[in-house]
């Protein structure tokens, strides 16, 4: 499968599934000390809200790099995934005294799982790939129905700003020759879907959402993966503290390649 087969695909459920047979899915969060900065970012936002006892749903759950890690601290894990490649992965992990219910299926259909069954939902995968607004909302819909009223849903989106300039660092062209519109420079929305901070809120309010945190999860760590994987522990372990330090600055929030939305339902009062 290349990016020229993977277009023609008109099925869109058959497009993202054959997306992980190009992206590798299971090493992108912890291959390196800058891959590993978005993955230490969600953690630590998660970790502000979740109780004993919590239970969590993973929806577009990879890997299940987040579902492994809550798991084995001991927390209920339900995941669903809907790419072949990415379930074979996960399944290659999963020990038997894990605690995580897997079922492939899509974000956009939720019936597998009761109303108000879960403390905390993540939904970090679905809105890289859903493109037409009324499936976003639909999305956010089921993951609302499913998460407790008092729960806390968790957002990821791609942010369309900065992939330009980590986009230049591998090719220096990329401004003349690049896959977007040059005069709006809106990222085209293939294999990937692109927010811009402004549109991920607004998708969200839209959606019911009152957003408690904006944040960008692993602001330039990608443009200066490099520098950053040649860190000591103890210049590492200080990096991180900057970053959690202006990862929730609003003049820096776009500046990132990914943007994490902190949020709950809004009250109907």
């Amino acid at each position: 499968m290349d990016f020229e087969q993977l277009a023609k695909i008109e099925n869109e459920s058959e497009r993202v599934n054959r997306t992980y047979d190009i992206f590798n899915e299971n090493e992108r969060l912890n291959h390196s000390k800058a891959a590993r900065v978005e993955f230490l970012t969600t953690v630590r936002y998660i970790e502000k809200y979740l109780k004993s006892g919590d239970r969590i749903l993973d929806i577009g759950a990879g890997a299940g790099e987040y579902s492994f890690y809550f798991a084995r601290k001991g927390y209920e894990v339900s995941a669903l995934e809907l790419a072949d490649a990415n379930i074979t992965a996960f399944k290659k992990k999963l020990m038997p005294e894990d605690p995580i219910d897997l079922v492939q299926g899509n974000a956009l259909d939720l019936s597998h799982y009761a109303d108000k069954s879960f403390d905390i939902v993540l939904l970090f995968g679905p809105l890289y790939h859903l493109k037409n607004d009324a499936d976003k909302l639909k999305c956010i819909e089921e993951a609302k129905r499913v998460c407790k009223d008092s729960g806390k849903i968790f957002f990821a989106f791609i942010s369309n700003d900065f992939v330009f300039l980590t986009e230049f660092g591998y090719d220096v062209c990329y401004f003349s020759n690049g896959d977007y519109d040059k005069e709006t420079f809106k990222l085209n929305d293939f294999p990937f879907v692109f927010h811009t901070v402004g549109a991920a809120r607004k998708i969200l309010a839209d959606g019911g959402i009152n957003v408690l945190h904006e944040v960008a999860s692993d602001g330039a760590s990608e443009l200066m993966a490099g520098k950053i994987n040649e860190m000591s522990e103890e210049d590492y372990a200080q990096y991180l503290r900057y970053h959690f330090y202006i990862c929730e600055k609003p003049e820096l929030l776009g500046m990132t390649n990914h943007l994490l939305f902190v949020g709950e339902k809004q009250c109907l009062n």
